[in-house]
């Protein structure tokens, strides 16, 4: 089976990443697949072709969408003629839906990644996007596949066709994050503060959403009750250039407990490192990846009730409300104060819960029965018959 992915970009992100781990594990006895991107090959476009699988741009500047490339991706699209077409992201969905169209295929499948719509969070342009998209959302794909039942619920009360709508979470790989004590050890050694310093981690990119301010709130808060506590940041944007962070980092008067490590490329060690993974997230967030990844390695998470954060965590950490950074502070010590031996169980319960639901194995063969659902709607066949 043919199946060309349709996504904005490969820059690193966590929709472009679930991507990269999809087509990592796809049975390629079965699948043969080939990726579009819109704008450019970013980081993770190489990775993708060293699978032995091509990959193409179209050349679109981000957030201007032309015609000719709109034209350009038609004629991809009938020169690989697909089975299957599976675009990724608002920006993806909607114009590789309408060129899978145009171009004669009928097995389309969307792909939503996010779980706000809110006038004053998201930009105009994706608001119209997404306004477009749910007009649509009836007759270009055939399934939309969202990865948390919070972002499909927020859909569907969007306008979006529920009866298309199939949730398949995010996978995260067990062999890759694991509890690991030698990182623990060289982290702290990087850091130069003592083996037994307690770390909490907060690790994305500097985006509103992912309310790095509110965190410093709890983190001051927090440092009051346990001076010994150090914060670890990491992704793209977190480092001493960043004005607005590191206003918050003085305000918070954990300048000296406070360490701003940029963009890694060691991130299992990174989350294995940790005692605590906080997400302060205050909207946006569908199916947060580093939640998973931290549990994976046996790290108790501390969560903003944000899309499905709280399913993610079930009963192996704890979910404050999103506006409560006071609760978030409270949450996290309550874990760092904790016996080892407790603190180890509930890390345990962690990856035991990742391994029961979001092992990527798994998931894997989840997307892989969405596209055959696709190519049997495509070629006439009734769902679920």
């Amino acid at each position: 089976m043919r199946i060309v992915f349709i996504i904005t970009g490969l820059s690193t992100g966590g929709a472009e990443m679930m991507l990269l781990k999809v087509l990592e594990r796809l049975d390629r006895q079965r699948f043969s697949p080939h990726v579009i991107s819109l704008t450019t090959l970013g980081e993770l476009g190489p990775r993708i072709a060293a699978l032995g699988i091509p990959v193409e741009t179209v050349g679109m500047k981000s957030g201007l969408p032309s015609p000719l490339g709109f034209f350009r991706l038609i004629r991809m699209l009938k020169r690989v003629n697909p089975d299957v077409v599976h675009t990724w992201m608002y920006h993806a969905d909607l114009l590789g839906g309408l060129a899978a169209r145009l171009a004669g295929i009928s097995a389309i499948g969307w792909c939503i990644r996010n779980s706000n719509m809110d006038q004053d969070k998201s930009k105009f342009s994706t608001r119209a996007v997404v306004s477009l998209c749910a007009f649509i959302s009836r007759w270009v794909p055939s399934l939309i596949l969202s990865c948390s039942e919070n972002a499909r619920q927020v859909h569907v009360r969007g306008g979006y066709a529920a009866e298309r709508m199939v949730v398949v979470p995010n996978g995260f790989d067990l062999s890759r994050f694991q509890p690991d004590g030698d990182a623990r050890k060289s982290l702290r050694t990087e850091l130069g503060v003592d083996f037994s310093t307690p770390l909490v981690g907060l690790i994305g990119r500097f985006d509103s959403q992912k309310n790095h301010a509110g965190f410093f709130e709890a983190a001051g808060d927090l440092h009051r009750h346990l001076p010994q506590v150090h914060f670890v940041l990491s992704g793209q944007g977190i480092d001493e250039s960043n004005a607005a962070l590191t206003n918050a980092i003085s305000q918070a008067g954990v300048i000296a407990n406070t360490h701003l490590l940029g963009l890694r490329s060691d991130m299992p060690a990174l989350m294995a490192a940790l005692d605590v993974l906080a997400s302060s997230s205050s909207y946006g967030e569908a199916f947060p990846n580093v939640v998973g990844e931290a549990m994976a390695c046996g790290v108790p998470c501390v969560v903003t009730d944000v899309g499905d954060s709280a399913y993610i965590v079930g009963d192996s950490g704890q979910v404050v409300s999103p506006s409560d950074m006071a609760g978030l502070a409270a949450a996290m010590k309550s874990v760092l104060t904790r016996s080892a031996v407790e603190r180890r169980s509930l890390g345990e319960r962690a990856r035991a819960r990742v391994a029961e639901e979001f092992d990527i194995v798994d998931v894997t063969k989840r997307y892989e029965a969405f596209f055959e659902e696709l190519a049997g709607i495509g070629t006439g066949k009734i769902r679920g018959g």
